[in-house]
């Protein structure tokens, strides 16, 4: 099941469930929060973690691209009013991504911990920063040649490595394995060869020890298409059409709610 966001053209957030039936079926969608963000400003948003905070209220923090700067959301939402809300801007400069995610790992002992955020740029280049325990923006890298991505979808998060599966123009399918070593050296797998240009956004939800839901909304048509991937493995990754969601795909961004801790992807 995915768990679906988004943002309204009038900065409201909303959440829905996906399932992976044949064909897929959708839940309601429900008002997470009204007026989270000025209208029709928010262009790029990373996953949004959503933790109830005890008090039939839920607490909610991401990242969000508006304008050409970058900036950190949270706020406290109850019965889909905010509470409280803030937010930080981290920089400038950002008018030129086309994509952007960060990818948290703490281990199932909670001995370590991690966080990566990535962001594609309009020239291909791939950045990535590293966050210390404070949340500062450390050890940025970079790395070119990704001209032809269309957009990314996180599936793996490990101790020592991210995963994306991205879609190009051409309408090829690859995974973007990136260790988390420096300098950063990403390792590119052919996955499909043809048809997954249509997507505009692609979002990945766990499925089972090590499979994937991808989710695939075409903008233009306004239309989602889900599938099961097994554990990625280039040309031999399985790939299991789930068919179209019966839901219109008409809010300009859209992104995955996720837990704190127990988001374990491992599509890769």
């Amino acid at each position: 099941m995915v768990s679906l966001g988004s943002r309204t053209a009038g900065g409201d957030h909303r959440a829905r469930h996906v399932s992976a039936t044949v064909p897929p079926t959708a839940g309601g969608s429900e008002l997470v929060a009204h007026d989270v963000y000025p209208d029709g400003l928010v262009r790029l948003s990373t996953s949004m973690i959503g933790t109830d905070d005890g008090y039939d209220g839920l607490d909610v923090s991401g990242f969000v691209v508006m304008g050409d700067a970058l900036y950190g959301s949270g706020y406290k939402a109850a019965n889909g009013e905010i509470v409280n809300a803030g937010l930080s801007r981290v920089g400038g400069g950002w008018s030129s991504f086309t994509a952007f995610e960060r990818a948290e790992y703490r281990s199932p002992t909670g001995d370590f911990w991690r966080m990566n955020a990535y962001g594609l740029r309009n020239d291909g280049t791939l950045f990535r920063w590293t966050f210390d325990r404070t949340g500062a923006w450390r050890s940025k890298a970079s790395y070119p040649g990704f001209t032809g991505v269309k957009s990314m979808a996180l599936i793996s998060k490990t101790r020592t490595y991210d995963t994306f599966l991205a879609n190009s123009r051409s309408g090829a399918l690859y995974t973007i394995h990136i260790p988390t070593t420096s300098p950063m050296k990403p390792v590119v797998k052919l996955v499909r060869r043809s048809t997954w240009q249509g997507f505009e956004t692609m979002l990945a939800q766990p499925c089972g020890r090590n499979g994937t839901l991808l989710l695939g909304i075409d903008k233009d048509t306004k239309a989602g298409y889900l599938y099961a991937v097994g554990h990625a493995n280039g040309l031999a990754t399985v790939i299991q059409g789930r068919g179209q969601v019966p839901i219109t795909f008409d809010d300009p961004v859209n992104f995955r709610w996720i837990p704190r801790y127990d988001d374990w992807l491992l599509g890769e």
